[in-house]
């Protein structure tokens, strides 16, 4: 049977290469695919290294090429008269059913052939992800054999190949249509879900994401198989032509009604089934990751994931909500008893409605729909609630959707990363119901306190009262501990070894009030757990109350679980950073500080220090200090400053933290970056159309926007090495020097192109008239510059073996105080009065444990919403690496990585590297001439192949 099958096949492959027929059509189905790729989808502007406009059109297009390939299969044979001597052959119906199919099968194959040069030339254009290309083919092969089934049975049943062609595209392009967002935008989700599963377009886009999905691929083998069953049961009515009804008829009727039947009914029991695929894509984007089934596993009570949609919603939301209803699903299979999902709709029920608004302030939006008949307003939820406790996160449509304008009227919402969003609301309410909770109750070992604390007879007045109430707070502490906290006090002036110790680890010394009273004493606390020591800071105040916040902040910092604290120190205009802001609040707490004070918050885990200028002494120490704690620090400064108005200049600027960084040997230039392999920006032009000026906005290479990207961004830093692709506009280049940092550990997190050169110019406005292809004149001196860098181990604090800022600024105070005193005569203060007005504490801490790091961004602007809004412009999609490139830093230095490995799996992070118009034009030429060569490759194979057949026959009748 098979070499018959075979045989067959290979006959109806001969046939329709017998003429040029054959090539004309392979040759317009390349033309087309070509023409959409480059033209249609505007391949180059959408600038994204991928090959999904290729299998966006591929279901169309082999609606018309199975078309054309089967009109002529069995029609052919009908109106030559020659079928009837196949049905009478030694070779059975069914061997010729099989035959023509794998035929045709193999024509699609050269077909789809033809068409792997476009992402075999876009893999050297950028970092593609051959996951979705591999299931693009494999869902172009599984749909084309449906196609070509029904086709096949289409061209069985009438002898006109014209009637067939048009009844193939009619009957394909139902099945296509069924499921598209044409057809279930007119209904309810629901109903649409279900057209979905119907659809022969919407299994193929769901494979094409790059999930092999049992119940997809089973979906076109059944549509194949039935086709296949009734093509054989027409031929087996052919051959009943003229005949008498018979009981075999209509068992043929049965077999045939009982097999479609069985086939297509396994559909509904395969969809029970969701665990049956494979994830194709890098990274795995569609399958929740270790980091989502770790925090799953944390859960001690049950959660409730709860999906609001409505049955009425935006056309361009309906079909996002079945790929969110899967998602959720996987998280109740992973989370198990403990995770409860439902999907409501509050429209159906007024007490869902009702507690949705009221106890979540869950409220429907308004949206603007046109159906058939009329264009109207509906109220539609597109919401998800993870509930936890007594906490809950809500995730409204913004969080969960990415938007991107590709022109006026071409608008794509895609999810952006569903997994990410859900997983940091899961992972927020976890934290803060633990939060409210004990603090030792996820704590995996004991603590130890240990106050290195002078005898009270040497304590400062004010230090005698904080040291009573620092053991009453203990004290509190101790009674929640469950045996968790320990707590021990050494005093270091009557054990030399240990003061000696304290200096050498900790940089630890004896304090003393201010330069007027010199008598030294030790006041330290530190957190131990047998593995890590951090050092409690000492609040500004120091009563029973600030003393056991800063105690249970450090707790915090050992046990798993809790929401962490950023304190950000930003210019007076902090509205700068509200993308950045609302970024970073969902997933720790953000704290504003100005840092005047001398102190960082106690309940800090990082400090974000953005666009500083003109710091004093006392907020240089605050951040040095922080440092010296083993915290870590970024820094984000340029020695230009930028205004945005009618024309773009730069201000030189002192941050008041060069000396700083320069005693660990990190200095910045002057000058700004700027690289040929750039960003765009929008730019105002004019055009003379037949006489009338147009005022357009076009986007023109700008060289300060730097476009970091490759070999750029450090591929084995955690931080940087998923980013793909990140603008840094405006960035001044930093020096790092070896000699000074030779103890520590150097990691250079960006670098800009070795395309790229400096200028001081502060005149940042560019001159396309002058220089049409960047706006400014490139610069001789060409090659790589470091743009970030992050320093990690130990420090040595710029106030070592000085006075303390904070007591040096009381001392004069207290000096002119006195003088005043004498002058005039007065007497001395009372004690409450001196309490009240007590100076700080001359305390410095020489150096820093090995856990400090220091992390410093040559961009003051790169954070900011103006630049960033400036290249969401030029994109046409939000832009939000900045602010991965900000959590990335911060869960790496939390050590809290989980969903810095989710944030990496982001879906729209691959673009094209920077190509020159010249270059452009290269590789899309390449691929009409790949296209070209195929064709001809295969006439020269046929020509070939038929000059060996005429030449066995030759020899057949000489022979004979």
């Amino acid at each position: 049977m098979l070499r018959k099958v075979s045989t067959i096949a290979g006959k109806e492959l001969t046939g329709f290469f017998s003429s040029l027929a054959g090539l004309l059509f392979l040759s317009a189905f390349l033309g087309v695919t070509l023409f959409v790729f480059f033209w249609v989808e505007t391949f180059f502007a959408r600038n994204i290294a991928d090959v999904r406009p290729l299998f966006q059109w591929m279901p169309v297009l082999l609606i018309l090429l199975v078309a054309a390939l089967t009109m002529r299969a069995w029609a052919e044979e009908r109106r030559a008269g020659t079928v009837e001597l196949l049905l009478t052959s030694p070779t059975g119906p069914t061997e010729h059913v099989l035959g023509k199919f794998l035929g045709i099968m193999g024509l699609v194959l050269i077909a789809l052939l033809l068409t792997l040069p476009l992402p075999i030339t876009v893999s050297f254009m950028g970092s593609l992800d051959w996951g979705p290309v591999i299931g693009g083919y494999v869902a172009a092969i599984a749909l084309a054999a449906a196609y070509v089934a029904i086709g096949l049975w289409v061209s069985c049943r009438t002898d006109n190949q014209i009637v067939s062609l048009i009844l193939t595209i009619v009957i394909a392009g139902v099945f296509y249509l069924i499921g598209s967002n044409a057809l279930t935008s007119l209904v309810g989700y629901r109903t649409g879900e279900w057209l979905h599963l119907l659809g022969a377009g919407s299994r193929f886009a769901s494979i094409t994401r790059g999930v092999l999905d049992l119940r997809d691929l089973y979906y076109y083998l059944s549509i194949t198989a039935v086709f296949l069953v009734l093509n054989r049961l027409s031929l087996e009515k052919l051959r009943w032509a003229n005949n008498a009804k018979q009981v075999s008829h209509k068992r043929w009727y049965w077999i045939t009604a009982l097999l479609a039947a069985n086939v297509l009914g396994a559909n509904l029991w395969l969809g029970q089934i969701g665990w049956a695929r494979v994830d194709l894509t890098s990274g795995h984007l569609y399958t929740l990751s270790d980091a989502t089934r770790s925090y799953l596993d944390e859960l001690q009570e049950p959660m409730l994931i709860r999906g609001y949609f409505s049955a009425a919603t935006h056309p361009l939301l309906a079909p996002l909500v079945p790929q969110l209803h899967d998602l959720l699903e996987e998280y109740a299979v992973a989370g198990g008893s403990k995770v409860r999902v439902q999907f409501v709709d509050p429209h159906d029920d007024p007490k869902v409605e009702a507690e949705a608004g009221s106890h979540y302030g869950i409220r429907p939006v308004p949206f603007q729909i046109a159906s058939k008949y009329q264009a109207s307003v509906v109220n539609s939820y597109f919401d998800i609630l993870v509930s936890y406790g007594d906490q809950y996160q809500v995730l409204n449509f913004r969080d969960l959707i990415d938007v991107k304008q590709d022109s006026d009227t071409d608008l794509k919402v895609e999810l952006k990363n569903p997994e990410y969003a859900i997983t940091t609301a899961i992972r927020k309410v976890l934290m803060s119901y633990q939060s409210s909770g004990s603090l030792f109750d996820t704590l995996r070992q004991p603590l130890t306190f240990t106050g290195y604390i002078s005898a009270d007879d040497k304590l400062p007045k004010q230090l005698q009262d904080a040291h009573t109430a620092l053991k009453s707070a203990l004290d509190d502490i101790s009674k929640d501990a469950n045996g968790k906290f320990n707590v021990a006090m050494k005093d270091p002036d009557n054990d030399a070894v240990l003061s000696t110790k304290l200096t050498r680890e900790f940089g630890f010394r004896p304090m003393v009030v201010s330069l007027l009273d010199q008598q030294p004493f030790w006041f330290y606390m530190t957190l131990s757990n047998g593995k890590r020591t951090e050092q409690v800071p000492l609040p500004a105040t120091m009563t029973q109350a600030t003393l056991k916040n800063a105690i249970q902040s450090a707790i915090k910092r050992f046990s798993p679980g809790f929401l962490k604290t950023v304190a950000v120190y930003a210019p007076m205009n902090a509205q700068r950073y509200s993308t950045l802001r609302t970024s970073l609040s969902a997933s720790v707490r953000w704290l504003d500080t100005d840092l005047k004070s001398g102190q960082v918050p106690v309940d800090a885990d990082m400090l974000m220090v953005l666009d500083p200028q003109s710091l004093d002494q006392k907020q240089v120490f605050a951040i040095d200090q922080f440092l010296m704690q083993g915290g870590s620090v970024l820094i984000a400064t340029s020695p230009t400053d930028v205004s945005i108005n009618q024309s773009i200049n730069g201000t030189p600027v002192k941050s008041g933290l060069e000396d700083w960084l320069a005693s660990y040997g990190l200095t910045l230039d002057k000058s700004l970056v700027m690289d040929s392999r750039s960003g765009a920006l929008p730019i105002p032009v004019e055009r003379n159309i037949g006489g009338f000026i147009v005022n357009e906005v076009q986007l023109a290479k700008y060289p300060y926007i730097l476009d970091v990207r490759g070999s750029g961004l450090n591929d084995s830093s955690p931080i940087t090495s998923h980013l793909g692709q990140l603008y840094m506009p405006w960035a001044a280049p930093l020096n790092v020097d070896a000699e000074k940092n030779k103890d520590r550990a150097v990691t250079t997190l960006l670098q800009s192109s070795a395309s790229s050169w400096l200028s001081s110019s502060t005149d940042l406005m560019p001159n396309y008239e002058a220089f049409p292809q960047m706006g400014f004149a490139s610069g001789a001196k060409q090659g790589p510059h470091t743009l970030a860098v992050m320093l990690e181990g130990h420090f040595d604090s710029a106030f070592k073996d000085k006075s303390s800022p904070l007591a040096a600024g009381d001392t004069k105070d207290a000096n002119a105080a006195s003088k005043s005193d004498a002058n005039a005569g007065a007497n001395k203060t009372d004690d409450k009065s001196t309490n009240k007005s007590a100076p700080p504490i001359d305390s410095v801490i020489q150096y820093s444990p090995g856990s400090s790091r220091l992390i410093v961004v040559g961009s003051s602007a790169m954070f900011d919403d103006q630049a960033t809004s400036l290249i969401t412009q030029s994109l046409g999609t939000h832009y939000l690496k900045p602010e991965e490139f900000v959590q990335n830093v911060v869960d790496w230095s939390l050590a809290d990585q989980g969903l810095l490995s989710i944030r990496s799996r982001e879906q729209f992070a691959r673009t094209l590297r920077p190509l020159s118009r010249e270059s452009e034009e290269f590789w899309e030429y390449l691929n009409y001439g790949l296209a070209l060569g195929g064709l001809v490759l295969i006439w020269l194979i046929n020509r070939r192949r038929r000059h060996q057949r005429v030449a066995r026959h030759l020899k057949l009748l000489a022979e004979v």
